[in-house]
């Protein structure tokens, strides 16, 4: 029921006047971080023949490609299949134009170690090993070897580069990679400790050449926005992600919210799939809207259920 006649709902008013406010709960896919430090779990509805897919990727030991418009959940597909498979944090890459395959291996802080030396032999002291000032990435980390493999997700792949995918093949084919600042180490320096991306301790290197013992599961979305060459895509297993129809959002809504809510947001529901026929409307947007409606705030006041279902395509 909306309480918008007393404003009950409204936390900012715009009238300048400082008040203490207790913030109302988050939505649940809001809550980063559960009490335990943990990520909380959102549940994650996928049907048979694409979770058929995934399982076909996971036994191939190949990178899942995941296209599919804006909102249909692309990335929480990486984050599902770590959270089910135990696999720990999930690495994430986002890719941007300036994206390159060396940062996301490994980067090697030269001017910080220059210094941290310097500073070491005017106090006299020792001087800190290279290892302090390199840190794997996030593909660097899923890469370097241990009992079960991480899970990894490149999101937005088609934002890169036209020259990324092809700097990956070696990388994605033979699970290995190479950091010269530390195979040109003496061989008595040839194992050394080095950050991981994660923040979850050291991984040692052998002579440099860090080499996957289990290849990582690692999800790849794509927008469409451009092809991927031919030999790339022959490294992927790809999983096409349609838009959800009217009856997996009603079981999305359930899932995230409590089947109990349906009957009162049907009109939302509707309003959603009216508005994503001419144009882009991703189905965390139907989420807010339901969230919003059960918590008392009135969407139809000055045109809020507008900014909340925005087309997603378009001139802003």
């Amino acid at each position: 029921m909306s309480t918008s006649t007393n404003g009950s709902w409204r936390i900012f008013r715009g009238d300048g006047v400082p008040r203490s406010v207790t913030m109302p709960p988050a939505p649940p896919w809001r809550r980063f971080r559960t009490s335990d430090g943990s990520e909380a779990p959102l549940p994650y509805l996928i049907a048979h023949e694409h979770a058929d897919v995934v399982n076909a990727a996971l036994h191939l030991r190949r990178p899942l490609l995941v296209t599919g418009p804006a909102g249909t959940g692309k990335s929480s597909l990486a984050r599902a299949v770590a959270h089910e498979l135990s696999l720990g944090e999930l690495l994430r890459w986002p890719v941007n134009s300036r994206s390159g395959v060396k940062e996301a291996l490994y980067e090697y802080d030269a001017i910080g170690r220059l210094r941290e030396t310097t500073l070491s032999r005017d106090r006299g002291g020792v001087e800190p090993g290279i290892g302090s000032f390199i840190r794997l990435g996030p593909l660097g980390t899923a890469l370097a070897p241990q009992a079960t493999p991480r899970a990894l997700l490149v999101d937005e792949m088609d934002k890169g580069d036209v020259d990324l995918p092809n700097d990956l093949l070696t990388v994605f084919e033979e699970g290995v990679f190479e950091i010269p600042e530390l195979a040109r180490l003496p061989e008595e320096m040839a194992d050394v400790d080095v950050l991981t991306a994660d923040h979850q301790g050291w991984v040692t290197v052998h002579q440099g050449r860090v080499q996957c013992t289990e290849f990582p599961i690692v999800v790849i979305t794509s927008n469409g926005e451009r092809d991927f060459p031919p030999a790339f895509l022959r490294r992927c297993i790809r999983l096409d992600l349609p838009v959800p129809d009217e009856e997996r959002l009603r079981a999305i809504v359930a899932a995230h919210l409590g089947p109990e809510l349906l009957p009162e947001v049907d009109d939302l529901l509707q309003a959603f799939l009216r508005r994503r026929a001419p144009g882009e409307l991703a189905t965390d947007q139907l989420l807010n809207a339901v969230f919003l409606r059960t918590n008392g705030v009135d969407l139809d006041a000055d045109g809020l259920l507008d900014a909340v279902l925005h087309q997603l395509t378009g001139t802003v």
